[in-house]
């Protein structure tokens, strides 16, 4: 069964800033849309976020920018002061032209009585709460103007901040941070959904965030293709296996776990644990004699062979569903030949670690395969750093894909998922988020590993399998953290053993 999505709803995309171009035009085409309309919806929307979240500001900073989002930022202003709040707000020169949305926006603002006040003039300690109108989608530069003293100035204060749109210096496309950025509490976005807000280092600027439609209707984006499908914490529990009353543990698939070289046994076991709670039916291990005698003492539902040479391990593949290569594997004689093997064996494989860094040495491509890489690891097989994979995620995740075939699944904040054909795999991208940072601990990527080639065994397809595992992962991250009442002293184990939690009982 193709997972493919069809038509990705609004409330479920993520768009670029082309895209989100072309819903904004689509909105202002509107026939009951008049001209400056959409700007004090925006307006209105911010107002009702600072209202929310903060009810006892009294005093309210706004830092306007050039363009439309400081249009954003003059409506608020006027609408605010209406409201009986302080308002403080300072903008540099405008570049906008006299006729545009933002200019009126201003221009009304002066005539309510405002003032705007230089950027130069800015100080942190002149209001309860900022709010953010400096810079939207359009930004394509660093900020190492004024405007970047005023953002560090603002991050170093320590003061609350409301972003609009996307925080200024974030890349909407990518969420790539290439100089000084804001550091919002919370990003209120309009009309849809940012990919830039969901992955890479604009997580960490972007805070919670929200969207706020406009009170437009989903069919301004009829013919506006997303740059990705937004999986969070909710949303994926109803595609998990279904299992029949009558099922045998046949039924739910046998994994192969290949890892666990001298000294690195924990990884592959991880693995197979996670597998198991992942609800394959029979999980074997293959790992070096040297620990496999005791290597399921602690859990003796795994099944455990030494595995010497690669004949070994042919005679395993040939009596499993999919294999999960790389945990603990080492990049030694032992797994090297291992690994060759296995990538020949003609089974579904789950593609992680040191596996990667072998196939980085030996590159080859394959159909059936989901390669799982963390930035390091994807830098190697595409041959760059990895700061230039962080630089553009979406870009790295694609460029994996048409290189090795397949699904590639770039670990990270907003875990991205992409199919080497997508018109077979369902269309763009997919960010799956909902994790937390305490969940980047030792052998977390290893329970996700497990995971992922449990809903394979389990008869999902390979990005099916990739993007329900990783909504998995977070979601028994989240469960976790609720427990342990903290999200720091995590444990990968202990992650794997929330998996049945975290599906609930929409998932039997």
């Amino acid at each position: 069964m193709n997972d493919g999505p069809g038509v990705i709803p609004l409330t479920s995309a993520l768009y670029d800033s082309e895209g989100m171009r072309a819903l904004d035009a689509a909105g202002m085409a509107l026939p009951e849309i008049v001209p400056g309309e959409l700007m004090e919806r925006a307006g209105a929307a911010l107002l009702a976020a600072v209202r929310a979240h903060w009810p006892a500001v009294r005093r309210l900073g706004i830092l306007c920018g050039p363009g439309n989002n400081g249009g954003d930022g003059y409506v608020l202003a006027r609408l605010a002061a209406q409201a009986g709040l302080d308002v403080r707000l300072h903008g540099g020169p405008s570049r906008a032209r006299p006729e545009s949305d933002g200019r009126q926006a201003h221009r009304r603002w002066i005539e309510h009585g405002g003032a705007t006040a230089p950027l130069e003039a800015f100080d942190p300690a002149d209001a309860e709460l900022w709010v953010d109108c400096l810079f939207g989608i359009g930004l394509e530069r660093p900020l190492h103007d004024a405007y970047g003293e005023v953002v560090e100035r603002l991050n170093a204060s320590g003061r609350p901040v409301l972003a609009a749109d996307i925080p200024s210096g974030v890349n909407a496309d990518t969420g790539a941070v290439p100089g000084p950025a804001v550091r919002a509490r919370l990003t209120v976005t309009m009309i849809a959904d940012k990919l830039g807000l969901r992955t890479g280092a604009g997580v960490d600027c972007a805070g919670s965030v929200e969207v706020a439609r406009l009170d437009l209707p989903e069919q301004i984006a009829r013919g506006v293709m997303p740059r990705a499908r937004h999986l969070g914490p909710e949303g994926w529990r109803a595609r998990l296996p279904a299992r029949r009353p009558g099922a045998h543990k046949g039924d739910a698939g046998h994994v192969l776990v290949v890892g666990g070289a001298p000294g690195f046994s924990g990884a592959a076991r991880l693995t197979a644990l996670a597998a198991l709670r992942a609800g394959a039916g029979r999980v074997t291990l293959a790992t070096h004699e040297d620990h496999a005698a005791w290597a399921n003492a602690d859990r003796p539902e795994i099944m455990v062979r030494a595995v010497r040479a690669p004949a070994d391990l042919l005679r395993l593949a040939r009596q499993v569903d999919v294999i999960a290569a790389g945990p603990g594997l080492g990049t030694e004689e032992w797994g090297r030949r291992l690994w060759h093997a296995v990538a020949d064996a003609g089974v579904p494989l789950v593609v992680d670690a040191d596996a990667l860094n072998l196939l980085a040495a030996t590159p080859r491509q394959m159909d059936s395969w989901v390669l799982t890489p963390h930035p390091g690891e994807a830098g190697r097989l595409l041959n760059r750093p990895a700061s230039e994979v962080e630089a553009d995620r979406p870009a790295a995740v694609l460029e994996l894909a048409q290189r090795f075939g397949g699904v590639s699944l770039l670990k990270g904040a907003g875990t991205l998922v992409a199919d080497a054909d997508p018109d077979v795999g369902g269309g763009p991208l997919t960010c799956v988020t909902g994790g937390h940072a305490g969940m980047a601990v030792p052998g977390s990527g290893d329970v996700l590993t497990g995971i992922i080639v449990a809903l394979r065994a389990q008869g999902l397809e390979a990005r099916a399998a990739a993007e329900i595992g990783a909504a998995w992962h977070c979601a028994a991250g989240q469960v976790l953290r609720a427990r342990l009442g903290s999200w720091r002293g995590l444990l990968a184990g202990e992650l794997a053993d929330a998996l049945p939690a975290a599906a609930g009982e929409e998932g039997a």
